[in-house]
């Protein structure tokens, strides 16, 4: 892996900002042939989405802004009583806030929802209804994909439902991505936690569903899969879970015998990448992994910032005039400092993150 800029960074040069239909293709693609990722980052504010794109900026990176159902509700404001009109105005909103400042910081940004299961389709369904009155009124959908989680079912329904969606998404430019297997733990409400001794078996997706899904879904529209490879959510004690990124090119390789696809004719997600061996982060990618999922180390560099500033001024926190020198503390308790140095430990976990993953001064952005 570099940091140097890839040959695609200089022939693409496409429009900064949020990236949809061709172009979010064109920027996945380019990723997973020239063999590096774009870490992404779920965000529940504009605080988190300015991180973000502040870190991207600064590492020269594309970068994945992407919601869950709890963020976009969060984003709506947990005041509002509706919480499937709150899920679909929280991530319309969000879309908007990214679409208004992402081309400001010179980047490609592929906006992205996570994790919906059954009982989140209607999140999904209400989305794509947006985006199909923003192709109306701007010609571009306010997503560049969605992601639809029904791994806990049969596999033919989940190919079903998810073509389905497919059918809806594809002509306004938003691709699909589905997960096959099971990602352990727990992710804002979809999944559950996994318990010391489980059985793991269902961890490991099989390649033949990966062939069984790619055939069905691919000639409706661009899709991207979520192929288990003992990955899990948050952060488990060591040897909990073993992580076998085999997998992933063993279903690259059954697919490419199959349909005579190239190489690598699959898109990869890696879920659950916090807390990952940078050796397997590595060969994960180097099979084709174009996106690594880290919310929950970026949730903890922004509370442990946090955390250390309200330490080093807890005196503040607790007196608005300070006890040992009668002075106002309104400097020290402004939301706009404490918020803004949470913003700066996202911002240097992102840093490693991106360098990680080989996608430090590899945007395919062109200079404005």
């Amino acid at each position: 892996m570099t940091d140097k800029a890839s040959p695609a960074s200089a022939r693409l040069g496409l429009r900064p900002g949020v990236v949809t239909g061709a172009d979010y293709r064109r920027l996945v693609e380019t990723c997973r042939d020239e063999g590096y990722a774009l870490p992404a980052v779920n965000v529940v504010g504009t605080d988190s989405i300015n991180a973000v794109l502040e870190a991207a900026a600064r590492n020269r990176a594309d970068v994945i802004i992407q919601l869950s159902n709890g963020g976009a509700r969060f984003y709506a404001g947990e005041g509002m009583k509706d919480a499937q009109q709150a899920r679909v105005l929280g991530a319309v909103a969000a879309a908007r806030h990214v679409h208004t400042v992402a081309a400001a910081y010179g980047v490609c940004v592929i906006l992205h929802t996570d994790h919906a299961d059954r009982k989140l389709l209607p999140w999904i369904s209400g989305l794509i209804d947006a985006s199909a009155t923003a192709v109306e009124e701007t010609g571009s959908p306010l997503f560049s994909s969605h992601m639809i989680d029904l791994s806990a079912e049969p596999l033919d329904d989940n190919i079903a439902e998810c073509a389905s969606f497919l059918r809806r998404m594809a002509p306004l430019g938003i691709g699909l991505e589905i997960e096959l297997g099971v990602t352990g733990g727990e992710e804002d409400g979809v999944g559950h936690d996994l318990d010391d001794g489980a059985d793991t078996a269902h961890l490991y997706t099989q390649p033949e569903d990966v062939l069984k899904a790619y055939e069905a879904l691919s000639p409706l529209g661009f899709v991207t899969i979520a192929a288990s490879f003992g990955n899990v959510h948050g952060v488990y004690a060591p040897g909990n879970v073993k992580l076998r990124p085999e997998i992933l090119r063993n279903s690259q390789e059954a697919v490419a015998r199959a349909t005579g696809a190239g190489e690598k004719p699959l898109a990869l997600v890696f879920h659950g990448g916090s807390g990952s061996e940078q050796a397997k982060i590595t060969e994960a990618v180097s099979y084709g992994v174009f996106k690594m999922n880290i919310d929950t180390d970026i949730q903890f560099a922004f509370a442990s910032s946090i955390g250390r500033y309200v330490q080093d001024h807890a005196e503040a926190f607790s007196h608005q005039i300070a006890p040992s020198t009668g002075k106002p503390t309104k400097k020290l308790y402004d939301p706009r400092k404490w918020l803004r140095v949470g913003e700066t430990g996202i911002v240097a976990r992102l840093e490693q993150a991106f360098a990680d993953l080989g996608a430090t001064g590899r945007s395919v952005a062109r200079a404005v």
